[in-house]
């Protein structure tokens, strides 16, 4: 084995000491010493150090050319292609206070493990290590995170999804406040993890440490993204401030206001559509911190790019993400097919249907099955794009402040066929809290699970990364708007309510509509209707915002279709929410309860005057 030192490329070595943090140095050494790769090469937030990774990624043949100038293929292996759940572990010491139904395995067990399945696991390898800042640089946000991984693919991915952070640890001394992630895809076979029995992915807590082994799929080995995610969960928790499932955006208002909203919505329930709507203007489509700074409540994107399903994108519904994946630029596409012109392909792309290429399977032809009999679409499902947020012409210019940007409304958005209107806004903080972002629910669909209709209770769209129980997650809310000048309002969005013949209510674009009323809420520029379970649209205002914004004419029948109360169903969700919280969540902060039994008696009420179902006139006072 070759000595610490001597495995350093160049100048690599005199990189690492120019950053005087020992607790940085003896992690390094630990796990390389560990991992025993055959070098090291060591990379600031110089451009050659990117330009290094990125013909690294080529020449390891991890990533291939395409034919537009900067695109790169990327495929994971077959049985490599979505987050790993099962073996997603915290590593949590015994009198650790956890929720039950919390994937995790004993401290010191787990760390047994990982060392034996990473002993020598980089022999034979190049090891990379890039340092990145989450959050804006030199700001109250910013949190340095240092990333060891032997895959120049994984590296590459997060040099175009984060800031670099090579300066930021040069500046914060001997502060032990970073995260450490530590990544190998293991012994490869034809390119891609071998030994996928021994796939792991461990959160140390108490070390602030990642670990991911025989993996090469983006969600168990970009460390930055949904793994550092959990670890600042618990970060935030221990500093009262928030870390979420949210995007950032700015909607765009009259005089050029702009006013940011932060959005929590589980999978396919409109999340990245949202934040990318043209004519407004995007910070984050992912994940955000959310910190109190003087009386108001500010937001950043953690990232500094997209890490993006693939599937479905057309020029027609998604025009500003079509339009960066059909023009040069860096991007890497990860398990779609190369054409025969060595072109991306995916499922849902416009023009040319596909019959033949490369993709994730190896040589493909239409109707390839793999060996249960399984047709082998053109493009994973869960097929990616990353590529950095400089590419997109919808960027917000206030991306990197170190301040943030002042948050004007929250929105949490769920797929609802037949309960929640499409917008409705919250009374109060602590009624959009509980009833809304607590109550959150999203039905599954025959094109991701195989059955449809089932409803998945996902608070705040944060339930699969919560590092601390979801009983003080819920109090971390209520606590956080304590002593703010200025609460946004919550408001919860729904694109899915149907008819009762089963067919939707309005069209994909009207969110579009939801989002400008939200704006002119936010300012008091427009009143709105008191329903049992929030407050809702007026005609009045709806009617020529549909003109203004989408050229369409809604009638008053079209109105009161889509915004009368179904007391039934919304009594029934409350039961169910109610039920979960009592019967499976230790410690529910009792102020949660209280709320879903006063939109209750609100409802019966109602129900008692009106019926079971109310057309929001009979609301108007």
């Amino acid at each position: 084995m070759k000595k610490f030192k001597e495995k350093f490329v160049g100048d690599s070595y005199e990189k690492l000491v120019a950053i005087k943090n020992n607790r940085l140095h003896n992690l390094i050494e630990k796990y390389v010493l560990l991992c025993n790769p055959d070098k090291i090469t060591v990379c600031t937030d110089r451009i050659e150090d990117a330009q290094y990774i990125r013909t690294r990624a080529i020449e390891g043949g991890e990533e291939h050319k395409l034919t537009l100038d900067g695109h790169t293929l990327h495929f994971d292996g077959y049985f490599d292609q979505a987050r790993d759940k099962k073996n997603t572990k915290f590593l949590i010491a015994k009198d650790a206070e956890f929720d039950p139904g919390l994937n995790t395995v004993n401290r010191d067990e787990g760390l047994e493990e990982i060392t034996e399945i990473m002993d020598d696991i980089m022999q034979g390898k190049e090891l990379y290590i890039r340092f990145f800042c989450l959050g804006p640089v030199d700001s109250e946000f910013s949190i340095p995170a240092v990333q060891l991984t032997d895959s120049a693919y994984v590296a590459h991915s997060e040099g175009l999804l984060y800031r670099t952070g090579y300066k930021q640890f040069s500046n914060i001394k001997d502060s032990e406040r970073f995260f450490f992630l530590i990544h190998s895809a293991g012994e490869l076979e034809g390119g891609v993890s071998k030994n996928i029995h021994n796939r792991r992915v461990y959160i140390d807590l108490k070390e602030n440490i990642v670990y991911s082994t025989n993996t090469q799929y983006g969600g168990n080995t970009i460390g930055l993204k949904k793994l550092s995610m959990r670890l600042a969960i618990q970060l935030a928790s221990r500093e009262g401030w928030l870390t979420e499932h949210m995007f950032v955006m700015g909607v765009h208002g009259s005089n050029n206001r702009v006013t940011y909203f932060t959005g929590a919505y589980p999978s396919m329930c409109g999340k990245t559509s949202t934040s990318m709507i043209p004519g407004e203007t995007i910070i984050g489509d992912d994940i955000a911190y959310l910190r109190k700074m003087d009386g108001k409540i500010n937001a950043v994107n953690v990232e500094r790019g997209i890490f993006g399903i693939i599937g479905g994108i057309n020029s027609k519904d998604d025009p500003l993400i079509w339009d960066i994946l059909n023009k040069e630029g860096e991007i890497i596409f990860s398990n779609i097919l190369s054409t025969d012109r060595a072109e991306p392909y995916w499922t849902g792309k416009d023009g040319e249907v596909h019959t033949h290429g490369i993709n994730y399977s190896g040589e493909w032809n239409s109707g390839k099955i793999d060996d249960k009999k399984n047709e082998i679409p053109a493009s994973h499902p869960n097929a990616r794009f990353t590529v950095n947020m400089d590419l997109l012409e919808n960027t917000d210019s206030r991306i990197d402040d170190p301040q943030g940007v002042e948050v004007g409304g929250i929105i949490y958005g769920g797929r609802d066929s037949h309960t929640t209107v499409p917008i409705i806004e919250a009374f109060d903080w602590a009624h959009g809290v509980f009833t809304m972002g607590a109550s959150l629910e999203s039905e599954t669909t025959a094109a991701t699970l195989g059955k449809s209709g089932v409803r998945k209770h996902n608070p705040m769209s944060n339930l699969d990364f919560l590092s601390i129980p979801l009983s003080r997650y819920l109090q971390n809310y209520i606590d956080f708007a304590k002593n703010l000048d200025n609460i946004p309002p919550i408001f919860a969005v729904n694109y899915f309510l149907n008819d009762a013949v089963g067919d939707p209510i309005t069209d994909k674009l009207a969110k579009r509509v939801w989002l400008k009323w939200m704006e002119l809420r936010v300012h008091g520029d427009i009143g709105a209707i008191k329903t049992p379970v929030g407050l809702i649209p007026r005609y009045e205002d709806l009617k020529p915002l549909f003109s203004e914004v989408l050229g369409q004419d809604l009638s008053e029948e079209l109105y009161t279709e889509i915004f009368t109360l179904r007391v039934p169903e919304n009594i029934s969700k409350i039961e169910r929410i109610k039920n979960i919280y009592q019967n499976k969540i230790p410690n529910t902060p009792k102020e949660l309860i209280n709320a879903l039994d006063e939109q209750e008696k609100r409802l019966k009420k109602a129900k008692k005057q009106y019926g079971d179902y109310i057309p929001p006139q009979k609301f108007i006072e």
